[in-house]
């Protein structure tokens, strides 16, 4: 039997963009299929020592100019799973809602810099997933660049909205491909 989730949209705030030295404090993914129909959701907080969440926020720019927003993810992060137990989680979902006997599809915006953390922080589900990715940012760049057409990206810094974001994203630029 076939199971219908055919894009796994992830979406991860960290506490910086170097996958060795920075850590993810929040996870969330949609399953979706071809229609981007959503299938299954997650989100999670990603437990992390708060001394070392301190540390590394402050050494990043971005979350000093943004204090709420950071002491959010901090406070998300102190009440949450390890990061073990979140992939492990995340896991089960792929296997469940995906075909395993293939790699999985992996979707989001810039999700490169996503993959980088997977590779880095969780090899179980990195193994799950194909090598070929659905990056929404290169659309961007494609339909900005060449045609002049921008979406304007509800700029949430929250996975899950991010995800949402992404997908609505991706079906802007599809809208304006001719059939």
């Amino acid at each position: 039997m076939s199971k219908k989730a055919k894009i796994l949209w992830i979406d991860l705030e960290m506490t910086g963009l170097d996958p060795v030295k920075d850590k993810i404090v929040e996870v969330a993914a949609v399953m979706t299929d071809w229609d981007f129909n959503e299938i299954a959701v997650f989100e999670s907080g990603v437990g992390q020592p708060e001394k070392e969440l301190k540390k590394l926020f402050a050494a990043n720019e971005w979350a000093m100019n943004r204090p709420t927003e950071t002491q959010e993810l901090i406070d998300l992060s102190l009440r949450s799973p390890s990061a073990s137990a979140v992939e492990d989680e995340l896991v089960q979902l792929v296997k469940t809602h995906f075909d395993t006997d293939k790699p999985v599809l992996l979707g989001g915006n810039s999700i490169h810099m996503d993959r980088r953390f997977i590779i880095s922080h969780w090899p179980k589900l990195d193994a799950l997933l194909h090598y070929r990715m659905l990056d929404v940012s290169a659309w961007k760049v494609v339909f900005e660049g060449k045609y002049k057409k921008k979406f304007a990206k509800p700029e949430n810094h929250r996975a899950l909205e991010d995800i949402r974001g992404s997908i609505m994203e991706l079906n802007y630029y599809l809208n304006k491909v001719k059939k």
